[in-house]
């Protein structure tokens, strides 16, 4: 093997036209190790069985009180109007005492505001009622 070692009486200097790629190739296996190490923990999933959801249709009892809300803001109590709030109340207390308590659906007007709805709904929990649902139509899916 030879060796080149600049002396110091020739003039001509040489210039290193090589590039080092030690620390590149040092940068991309830390980069690889770090990939090769996160991956797995990122993408690991739970295998699970999603249920297919299916919209069953509301069991009517008579016990269960319906009421609707039409887009003037008035409020009926099984088809029968109620212009105070705190007679919805007084109702709705009445009813959450008894066993099993009934479960409250609101009917709500599409062009109504949600703050009708709201009040119905908060009324609802003001008397301790468990079960509140709301009643839609089914979507017609040919729209």
């Amino acid at each position: 093997m030879s060796m080149n070692v600049h002396s110091p009486e020739s003039d001509e200097a040489e210039l290193n036209t090589v590039i080092n790629t030690t620390p590149l190739v040092d940068v991309m296996l830390v980069l690889l190790i770090i990939f090769l190490i996160t991956v797995p923990v990122i993408v690991k999933a739970i295998p699970v069985q999603l249920p297919n959801a299916k919209n069953i249709a509301t069991i009517t009892k008579p016990e269960n009180i319906v009421i609707a809300v039409d887009k003037d803001e008035n409020v009926y109590w099984n088809n029968e109007l109620v212009t105070d709030n705190n007679e919805i109340i007084r109702r709705l207390e009445e009813k959450a005492v008894l066993k099993p308590q009934p479960e409250v659906h609101i009917r709500g007007d599409k062009d109504t505001r949600f703050e009708a709805v709201g009040r119905i709904v908060y009324d609802c929990q003001r008397a301790s009622i468990a079960k509140v649902g709301f009643l839609t139509e089914p979507r017609n899916e040919a729209q």
